[in-house]
């Protein structure tokens, strides 16, 4: 059944609009009885049937409210250093699947790819767009929010002062401390995880990461692929801290 998600609060009659309505309306092309399933923003979810239609808008009216909740019990979210545009694309929607609230798109100094600001701001629309979508799809009760591209200074000192939180750091050049033995460790609810391009992590930016208190894992002896790092380690902390175990 269709999921959609409404910028207000679930009642009795709920008027969607915009990009939601034209899709129900003209490439769907819904029919008054038909049923969706709606998701409000305090996550409440309900199934409506599609009432009436206006040239702009479709009226559900509320069927039964559903006990629903598909969210992590932590706040997962993946640093994700540039990748080529499909493998991000890939990247951004298995994030959404995983249970992850948030995606940074980071610029390091190994990235393949590299965008002014008004690419940055498109791509981060384009992530957006598939992020939301990959949400309806996979039975999420929150949208995943795709941050604006930063750099890594940036983003060590946006996590500075954060409480209840801790960056794991996956880095290649790790062989002490496994990602299993880490987060055995934490009880923090908000996890984030920051995760190399193509080419890696510099040393510098190793440093200057362990120096702001991320901690530096291993997610074993054999080198992974960027994409692949990134779908192992959202998987293996909702495994051992969230509701994948």
């Amino acid at each position: 059944m269709r999921r959609l998600f409404y910028k207000g609060m679930l009642a009795d009659t709920v008027e969607i609009t915009g990009s939601d309505a034209h899709h129900l309306m003209h490439v769907m092309r819904a029919k008054a009885g038909q049923q969706i399933i709606l998701v409000d923003d305090a996550n409440q979810v309900a199934r409506m049937e599609m009432t009436a239609f206006r040239e702009d808008a479709v009226t559900l009216t509320l069927l039964e409210r559903l006990e629903a909740d598909t969210e992590s019990p932590i706040d997962l979210i993946l640093a994700q250093c540039l990748l080529k545009s499909d493998k991000m694309d890939m990247v951004v929607q298995k994030a959404v699947e995983l249970g992850a609230v948030g995606v940074i798109p980071v610029r390091s100094q190994n990235c393949v790819v590299r965008y002014d600001a008004k690419k940055a701001a498109a791509r981060q629309q384009r992530w957006q767009k598939i992020a939301d979508e990959a949400a309806k799809q996979c039975g999420r009760t929150a949208l995943l929010e795709v941050a604006p591209v930063t750099d890594i200074k940036s983003l060590l000192e946006s996590e500075n002062g954060q409480q209840d939180s801790v960056l794991v750091f996956f880095y290649e050049n790790e062989d002490q401390q496994t990602v299993k033995d880490y987060l055995q460790k934490i009880t923090a609810r908000r996890i984030v995880l920051l995760v190399g391009p193509e080419g890696g992590f510099s040393l510098e930016e190793a440093k200057a990461v362990e120096e702001a208190g991320g901690k530096s894992v291993t997610l074993g002896p054999r080198i992974l692929r960027a994409e692949t790092a990134a779908l192992t380690a959202m998987s293996v902390v909702q495994y051992e801290c969230g509701d994948l175990g």
